[in-house]
């Protein structure tokens, strides 16, 4: 799939919206689902790029999470904040990037982002628990570039 329009129904949008919510509620982290055609460029910086542009840099315990899509570039980035990066070991992200990359081999995008919100939930969980005093500091919707 080459265009960001049909990488997703919105059906499965609205799933992956629902994995969000379910992955936020044992973590004060902030998880964030981001599409577009192309990176233009690297697809790290791009995403470091759009981390800055929905302003994630900005959450409280700096650990919000985006998980950047460029579809025409067959390419993903599970881009973590400062307060996350700070505490984990460096490896923290490959598992989460093994299950996405499995699914989305197959063509099965829509469950390899739902497997990749959820594991990012269940590992922010150890280091960022949910407290009874979190906010959503983040909208739950998929933004799309």
């Amino acid at each position: 799939m080459s265009n960001k329009e049909d990488f997703l129904t919105a059906k499965e949008e609205q799933e992956i919206v629902d994995a969000i919510q379910r992955a936020e509620l044992n973590t004060s982290g902030e998880i964030r689902v981001h599409i577009e055609k192309s990176a233009n460029s690297d697809p790290t910086n791009r995403a470091l790029e759009v981390f800055h542009h929905l302003k994630m840099d900005n959450t409280k315990l700096q650990n919000a999470v985006l998980i950047y899509v460029a579809v025409a570039d067959k390419s993903f980035v599970i881009y973590g904040d400062e307060g996350i990066n700070k505490v984990v070991e460096p490896d923290f992200w490959d598992c989460t990037k093994d299950i996405m990359q499995a699914h989305f081999k197959k063509g099965h995008f829509k469950q390899g982002l739902i497997d990749g919100v959820l594991r990012s939930g269940d590992r922010l969980q150890k280091y960022f628990p949910y407290k009874t005093d979190d906010i959503n500091e983040l909208p739950n919707d998929i933004s799309k570039g």
